[in-house]
C-alpha cells in the first residue's frame, strides 16, 4: 500500500514539517561549520511522499506512535513505513474523515499490540532524546526497545497457567474425571503428560496423583498404613527422590570427626542431631541443605560418670541410659537434668513412651519407671530376664514392652511383657541358636516389630500370624553381626553391619539387599553403631566420626 493511497486531515501535517525544519537547520548549521560535510537526506521528511532519506520519518520500521490525543499529535499521510504495514491491521487506501473528530484516531488496543506499543514508545523517547537529528538511532532507543521486548517476555512467564481453549476433547472434561484417568498412568507416563503444557504441568503435580506412587516406593515418608509423615514436602518431589534411593545414587560426605573410639548413639529430630560422645549429649543444628552441621553444639547435656550407651527423645525430654548404672533425665529447653541409680550395672538400652520409661542392663533385669516429675526415680516394676538386656522398645498402644537379651539364659531372646503388671505374656521365635543376641528392636505398629543381632539376619515379626516364626527374613550376606536397624515404616529397611563400616538398603518386598555402602575412612574397621534417615539423608555414626549418604544432590 503505497503512501500517496493515504489522506489526513491537512492539519496534521504541521508538527511534522516543524520537525524536519528543525533538523534542517541544524544539518545547514553543521555544514556551515565544517563538522559535517555529508548530511543530506535524499527526501524530505514530513513531505507525505514516504521518501526514503535520512530523517526518522521516512525511514521504515522506525516511525513513532500517532498520538490519540490533540489535533497535532496525529501522523501526517505517508509517515507509515513498510514495518508499520506489517504488524498493524490492514485498512482501506481512504479514512473516513467524517467518523472522528480532528485530532482523534479510533484504535483497536489487544494483546497482541502491548508489545508494539512499548517499542514504538521506546522508539519516540530515543528520537526526542537525540533531538530529532535525521540519519540517528540513539543508543537510548536501543534500550528502549530492549526494555520493551524484556517487559513483554516477563508478562508472558508470568501468565496463569489456564485449561487450554484448544485441544483434544479429553481435556474439557472435569478435573475429577481426569484425576480419575491419569490415576492409571505410571511415574513416566506423567513426567510426559507434564511437559504438554503448563495446565498439564499444574494438572499432573496434584499430590492425589501421586500418592499411590509414593506408597509403593522407597522412602517417601508414607508408612505402610497410608500415613503421611512428611505432609510439608510436595508429593511429586519425594517420588524423584525414590528414585535416587532405588538406584543407589548419593554421595558420601563426613560431619564429624573424634580422635578417640566411641560408640556412639543419635537421634533425630526437626532440624536438630543429638548425638552421645562419651558422657555427654550434644545437639547439633542442620544447616538448610541437611548435608552439613553447625560444628559447635548448641546445647551440651552431662550428668553421667561413665559412657551414655543409649538415649531416646520424648516429651521435650531426653532420657539416657549410662555405663554408670544411672538414668538420666534432661528437659531440652531447659536446663532441668535429674539423673537416679537404676541398675547395679550398666544401662545398655532405654525407651520412654506415654510418659512411662524402660530400661534393660547388663545386671538381667528390665525395670519400669515414671516420667512424672515428682515420682522420678519410684521403680515400678522389676523383671528379672535371666540374661543380659541389649535393647528394649514399649509397644505404641502402651500395653506392653519386648526384651532383647543376649540368648545366653533363655532359649528365645525376644520376650513380649506386660506394662502395667509386668507378667510375661509370650515370646518370638524358638529356633535361635545359643548367643543369638538381639542388639535392636523396634516396634512398627502394635502389633508387628523388626529385630536383628548376632545371629546376622534381620527378622519381621506379624503378632497377628505367629509368636513362634516370623514372616520374612533377611541375611548379611557376609555373615556379619547387625548391630542396628532402621526402616521407613514401609518398604525401605537399613542395616549397620559390624565391619568395615558397611550400611546395607533393603527393599523389604525382595530378600537380596539392594545396595551396600562402606563408610570405613580409615585403615581401622568399625561397626555402624547407629543409623537414622530422612527422605534426603541418611546418617551412620562410626567409631571415629559421623558420615551422611546425600541422596538429594548425588
Amino acid at each position: 500500500m503505497s503512501s500517496q493511497g493515504r489522506s489526513g486531515p491537512p492539519g496534521n501535517r504541521g508538527p511534522r514539517e516543524g520537525e524536519g525544519g528543525e533538523a534542517r537547520q541544524l544539518q545547514e548549521a553543521r555544514v556551515a561549520r565544517g563538522k559535517q560535510g555529508k548530511g543530506k537526506g535524499k527526501g524530505k521528511a514530513g513531505t507525505g511522499h514516504g521518501g526514503r532519506g535520512s530523517g526518522a520519518e521516512g525511514k521504515p520500521g522506525l516511525q513513532p506512535e500517532r498520538k490519540a490525543a490533540g489535533p497535532a499529535a496525529e501522523a501526517g499521510p505517508g509517515q507509515e513505513g513498510e514495518g508499520d504495514e506489517e504488524e498493524r491491521p490492514r485498512s482501506s487506501g481512504k479514512r473516513d474523515e467524517g467518523s472522528a473528530e480532528p485530532g482523534k484516531e479510533e484504535r483497536r488496543v489487544g494483546a497482541g499490540r502491548r508489545e508494539d506499543d512499548s517499542l514504538e514508545r521506546g522508539q519516540e523517547q530515543g528520537r526526542q532524546a537525540c533531538g530529532g537529528i535525521p540519519g540517528t538511532r540513539t543508543a537510548m532507543a536501543a534500550a528502549a526497545e530492549d526494555a520493551a521486548e524484556d517487559a513483554a517476555a516477563a508478562a508472558v512467564a508470568v501468565e496463569p497457567a489456564t485449561r487450554p481453549a484448544a485441544g483434544p476433547a479429553l481435556w474439557r472434561l472435569p478435573e475429577e474425571l481426569l484425576l480419575l484417568i491419569c490415576s492409571y498412568l505410571d511415574t513416566r507416563a506423567l513426567g510426559r503428560l507434564a511437559q504438554v503444557c503448563r495446565w498439564l504441568r499444574r494438572f499432573t503435580s496434584c499430590d492425589l496423583l501421586w500418592r499411590p506412587i509414593a506408597r509403593a516406593s522407597l522412602n517417601t515418608g508414607f508408612t505402610r498404613l497410608g500415613t503421611d509423615l512428611m505432609a510439608s514436602i510436595p508429593v511429586k518431589e519425594r517420588v524423584k527422590l525414590s528414585q535416587n534411593w532405588r538406584l543407589g545414587r548419593c554421595r558420601d560426605r563426613i560431619l564429624l570427626k573424634w580422635r578417640y573410639s566411641q560408640m556412639p548413639w543419635m537421634q533425630l529430630q526437626d532440624a536438630s542431631l543429638y548425638l552421645s560422645q562419651a558422657n555427654f549429649i550434644l545437639a547439633y543444628q542442620f544447616r538448610p541443605d541437611g548435608a552439613s552441621l553447625n560444628r559447635r553444639p548448641f546445647r551440651v547435656f552431662s550428668g553421667h560418670d561413665e559412657d551414655v550407651c543409649h538415649f531416646v527423645l520424648a516429651n521435650s525430654h531426653i532420657i539416657s541410659a549410662g555405663g554408670d548404672g544411672k538414668i538420666g533425665v534432661h528437659k531440652i529447653h531447659s536446663t532441668f537434668t535429674v539423673k537416679y541409680s537404676a541398675h547395679e550395672q550398666e544401662v545398655n538400652c532405654v525407651d520412654c513412651k506415654g510418659g512411662i520409661i524402660v530400661s534393660g542392663s547388663r545386671d538381667r533385669t528390665a525395670k519400669v519407671w515414671p516420667l512424672a516429675s515428682g515420682r522420678l526415680g519410684q521403680c515400678l516394676h522389676t523383671i528379672q530376664t535371666e540374661d543380659r538386656v541389649w535393647s528394649i522398645a514399649i509397644s505404641p498402644l502402651l500395653s506392653s514392652f519386648v526384651t532383647g537379651t543376649a540368648c545366653c539364659g533363655h532359649f528365645s531372646p525376644l520376650r513380649i511383657w506386660d506394662l502395667n503388671s509386668g507378667q510375661l505374656i509370650t515370646h518370638l521365635g524358638s529356633d535361635f541358636p545359643p548367643g543369638a543376641g538381639v542388639l535392636d528392636v523396634m516396634y512398627e505398629s502394635p502389633s508387628t516389630l523388626l529385630s536383628c543381632g548376632y545371629d546376622t539376619y534381620v527378622r519381621y515379626w506379624d503378632l497377628r500370624t505367629s509368636t513362634r516364626k516370623c514372616v520374612m527374613e533377611w541375611e548379611e550376606p557376609h555373615d556379619s553381626t547387625f548391630y542396628c536397624l532402621q526402616t521407613d515404616g514401609n518398604h525401605l529397611l537399613a542395616t549397620g553391619s559390624s565391619y568395615y563400616g558397611l550400611v546395607r538398603l533393603w527393599d523389604r518386598r525382595q530378600r537380596a539387599c539392594l545396595h551396600a555402602f562402606s563408610l570405613t575412612s580409615t585403615p581401622l574397621s568399625s561397626p555402624v553403631y547407629c543409623l537414622r534417615f530422612t527422605t534426603r539423608h541418611l546418617y551412620a555414626a562410626l567409631s571415629y566420626n559421623l558420615h551422611v549418604l546425600d541422596f538429594q544432590n548425588p
